[in-house]
């Protein structure tokens, strides 16, 4: 079974359009682009895998359901980012929401899509365990 990937971003904006263009380039994973001001689409999932920008990291990171209180929203560079936050904070505070992984790329600088490729394989395994 294919993962998987929930992919955020405005792609007309470069820095926020960093999860897009990367997930182009991605084999082997199921990609869903989510829309701006979309509701999510993967409410009651075991493990919701996310894809997104984040300003202030340098390499692909991980963050996990313990780190949606750490979202800093403002400042936002498209309208998603307030809500996906929001969004997710609200999911698990009403139990909808059970295991998420959110897959940072940084906003500047080059994605390394065989780091990319070699977290996402790690989190597959993690989704069949």
């Amino acid at each position: 079974m294919m993962m998987k990937v929930y992919v955020f971003g405005n792609q007309d904006e470069e820095k926020d359009g960093v999860a897009v263009r990367a997930a182009r380039r991605l084999e082997d994973v199921e990609v869903v682009l989510v829309k701006s001001n979309e509701d999510v689409p993967f409410v009651g999932e075991e493990l919701v895998v996310i894809m997104d920008a984040v300003e202030g990291i340098d390499k692909v990171t991980v963050f996990d359901e313990g780190d949606l209180e750490k979202l800093v929203l403002p400042p936002r560079t498209s309208a998603h980012d307030y809500d996906l936050g929001f969004q997710l904070r609200y999911l698990k505070k009403i139990g909808k929401l059970k295991r998420v992984r959110i897959v940072g790329l940084s906003m500047s600088g080059e994605v390394k899509i065989k780091e990319l490729a070699a977290v996402l394989a790690s989190l597959g395994k993690e989704a069949v365990s």
